[in-house]
């Protein structure tokens, strides 16, 4: 995640957060999860402030396309996404479904 630059830390938290959101609601291990991520990608006020609006609001679809992460970070971007749907111990039919289309988007 080090080689993440800040438009693209910020995607990753677009996609972390749409996620969350595959089952409808977020779960308290899926937000500790991603309160930890906050921290460790050392996001800025402004950013932190896009995320909380996220976890009250999914993004929208649009915002969300995996053709568009560089090639390069495809493999934080997969693990990181596929930690938060895990972070619970469950994995949704919805989340498992999202998972799924994610890897075939990824892998054009």
């Amino acid at each position: 995640m080090d080689t993440l630059n800040t438009e693209d830390r910020l995607s990753l938290m677009r996609f972390v957060c749409s996620f969350a959101w595959a089952d409808f609601e977020i779960q308290d291990e899926e937000r500790s999860f991603i309160g930890k991520l906050i921290s460790a990608l050392n996001l800025q006020p402004a950013e932190r402030a896009q995320v909380d609006e996220w976890l009250k609001v999914p993004p929208m679809p649009e915002e969300v396309d995996p053709t568009q992460i560089p090639r390069k970070h495809r493999e934080v971007f997969l693990d990181t996404v596929k930690a938060v749907v895990m972070s619970d111990g469950v994995l949704d039919p919805d989340e498992e479904e999202n998972l799924k289309l994610f890897v075939e988007l990824l892998s054009y």
